[in-house]
């Protein structure tokens, strides 16, 4: 070999003490799934789209007026949000 040689390197392998997994905080168990229509997402997408268009108009007048336009049960959509949380408070209203 030319030039200068690498100096050869040992790697000592230390066993590593495994950590005991830390407890979980105890959490309310989930809602019961609620059907989800393909519509839903079109119903989502449409309520935004109304209310970009709409600055003044309240969510629940636009939400309940794309869900009586696409023929969604309105309790069953309303039930769907609240299943997923944060959809409400997207939407700008308060849950």
């Amino acid at each position: 070999m030319r030039g200068r040689q690498r100096v050869k390197t040992v790697v000592d392998e230390v066993e590593r003490e495994e950590a005991a997994p830390a407890p979980r905080p105890a959490t309310a168990p989930p809602a019961p799934p609620v059907d989800v229509d393909p519509l839903y997402g079109v119903a989502l997408l449409k309520t935004a789209f109304e209310l970009k268009r709409r600055p003044d108009g309240s969510v629940d007048e636009v939400l309940s007026t794309v869900l009586a336009r696409l023929r969604i049960d309105e309790g069953e959509f309303r039930a769907f949000l609240a299943q997923q949380g944060g959809l409400l408070a997207a939407l700008g209203q308060k849950h």
